[in-house]
């Protein structure tokens, strides 16, 4: 008989799944944070990671000799600041959680102008050093700083759109946790599509496209679709200051990193939301949109229009579009003002 503690191990593990294997080398940039630190030590647990590596401005040399001590089979090496062309030589993955934590009374909006340069610099690291490298935008504000990784590689000449992601996984996991509370489910039955962007009002979940979600009404509907559109807001408090939404980012960073190597490797019918180039809102002037998207051999493989809506779902993605737009020419403007 299996105890619950060897039950709730193997339910973690599935997140880590071995089809198709093929080991692959993984940067993280920015390693040594608060997201850094734990999604090092989830990716070392990564059976699709044979070789990761860590880099930051600093601590990242203590962070990969403490992570290296993990009995996997993967290889862990650390970066110093001046060491960052070494640390993505033969990278077929780069995260990119680098950048500051948001405090209490900011928003991921705040956070834009010393991210914005922080990320800009490494997608040029990138661009020169990994050119084909699938990129893993992990730092906020995500609607802005893809568009930054993405003009910064058009300058470069090396943007390819199937291989920039923006991480908005956390968004998912939050909402498949909240609505599983409230509809008293394991969130393992209540997977719920969550697109649009990763911030505040360009968060929609998709509640009525999931059969144990879709009854849920009224006051209850309105307080969980405020609780995924700013989660994080409840973590930087209860923090008093000291940080952000670090540990459920990094298990969101890792098990969407999984969900790439998966694809990846050529596992089939790998599909979870996550924000890119997308023909969806084109037309909107919207040039990146999160929705399923099915990952493969060359990254993106499909992007899932986002299907049928609830008159309360059309209302919320009526609020997003104007939003993300501004979001998204803003991080434009960022890369062109800064020629």
């Amino acid at each position: 008989m299996l105890s619950r503690a060897t039950l709730r191990t193997l339910t973690v593990s599935r997140h880590f799944s071995t089809s198709a294997r093929r080991e692959t080398k993984v940067a993280v940039l920015g390693a040594g944070g608060g997201i850094g630190q734990p999604l090092s030590l989830l990716l070392k647990s990564d059976p699709l990671v044979s070789s990761l590596s860590l880099y930051d401005i600093r601590g990242a040399p203590g962070v990969a000799a403490d992570v290296s001590h993990v009995d996997t089979a993967s290889e862990v090496k650390g970066y110093a600041a001046d060491q960052l062309d070494q640390a993505l030589e033969g990278v077929k993955v780069v995260v990119i959680p680098a950048g500051v934590p948001r405090k209490p009374g900011m928003t991921r909006d705040d956070l834009f102008n010393t991210n914005a340069s922080i990320v800009r610099d490494l997608a040029a690291s990138v661009g020169r050093v990994a050119p084909d490298a699938h990129i893993l935008v992990i730092s906020n504000p995500v609607n802005s700083t893809v568009p930054i990784v993405a003009e910064t590689l058009k300058k470069l000449g090396v943007f390819d759109p199937r291989k920039l992601f923006g991480v908005t996984t956390l968004d998912v996991v939050r909402a498949a946790r909240f609505v599983g509370e409230i509809t008293d489910k394991e969130p393992s039955e209540t997977p719920i599509t969550v697109v649009g962007g990763h911030s505040g009002p360009t968060i929609v979940p998709l509640l009525s496209q999931n059969a144990a979600a879709k009854g849920v009404s009224g006051e209850v509907y309105d307080k969980v679709v405020h609780r995924i559109q700013y989660g994080g807001d409840e973590v930087v408090k209860a923090k008093d200051g000291a940080g952000s939404a670090t540990l459920s980012m990094a298990y969101a960073g890792a098990k969407f990193t999984n969900s790439l190597l998966r694809g990846l490797n050529g596992e089939k019918g790998v599909i979870t939301p996550t924000f890119v180039k997308s023909p969806l809102y084109e037309d909107q002037g919207i040039e990146f949109f999160s929705s399923n998207v099915e990952l493969g051999p060359n990254g993106v493989e499909k992007i899932h229009p986002v299907g049928p809506l609830s008159s309360e779902e059309e209302k919320l993605l009526e609020a997003c579009i104007p939003e993300l737009k501004k979001n998204i020419e803003k991080g434009k403007a960022f890369v062109a003002q800064s020629a």
